[in-house]
């Protein structure tokens, strides 16, 4: 005989003794078909949640961005030129592989805590002291992974150095000979460069080879055989 006076379990308690215990009523087949499509559709909506952070509309959303670093971009070689090739905000600033990704946005929670609590780019004039600091952590990023966001859309080794202007063709076979990468020269692609940007962007570097992040440069190299080559005989 059962004893009428046992306190029945809380919710939670039974809710884990019916996802815990076999079912005496779904078989196991249909359990994994559920849980199946189930994965699919958290999947799907998790993907769907972080596509919707990821595009340009998204970017600008908060004014800072908005005022200030996409005003620059506007007419940027980025966002108008001969190609018709765009790259927008998340192109740059957001790598593609999936766990760079999110730890990408993992690391953006800060940047939602300094737009809501601690407002320490609300205005023009803050932005503006915040403006090395913010492109050293970029630099600081595209560095240690070779300007992967870069090299998306251009590579070393898809240039031909025949159709670009001379000067172009010189500094990107001293890039190849030197072991640089596309943020060495270009830290201002899209963006206004900060007062003093060449002695932080240096400070970078050298705290990344110190950290053993990277390698350090390699001896400079020499990019006379290029212009020659280009310019033709004439110039031997």
């Amino acid at each position: 005989m059962s004893d009428t006076n046992t306190p029945r379990p809380g919710l939670l308690r039974r809710i884990w003794r019916f996802v815990s215990s076999p079912s005496g009523v779904f078989s196991l087949g249909f359990l994994l078909i559920v849980g199946f499509v189930a994965g699919i559709v958290f999947w799907g909506g998790f993907h769907t949640a972080l596509e919707m952070t990821n595009n340009e509309k998204f970017c600008i959303s908060c004014h800072e961005m908005e005022e200030n670093v996409y005003a620059e971009y506007q007419g940027s070689v980025h966002q108008n030129n001969g190609s018709g090739v765009r790259a927008t905000c998340p192109d740059c600033h957001v790598p593609k592989d999936w766990g760079p990704k999110i730890v990408r946005k993992i690391k953006a929670s800060k940047e939602l805590y300094g737009h809501f609590v601690t407002k320490s780019i609300w205005t023009p004039e803050k932005f503006e002291d915040m403006r090395i600091e913010l492109a050293a952590h970029e630099w600081e990023r595209m560095k240690k992974t070779d300007s992967q966001e870069c090299r998306n859309c251009h590579n070393f080794e898809f240039m031909d150095f025949t159709m670009q202007e001379n000067r172009a063709a010189a500094n990107h076979q001293q890039a190849i000979d030197e072991g640089k990468t596309c943020i060495d020269c270009h830290q201002g692609i899209a963006h206004d460069l900060p007062a003093g940007y060449l002695e932080r962007y240096k400070e970078v570097v050298d705290q990344l080879i110190e950290d053993g992040d990277i390698e350090p440069p390699k001896p400079k190299g020499d990019a006379v055989a290029v212009s020659r080559y280009l310019d033709g005989p004439a110039a031997n």
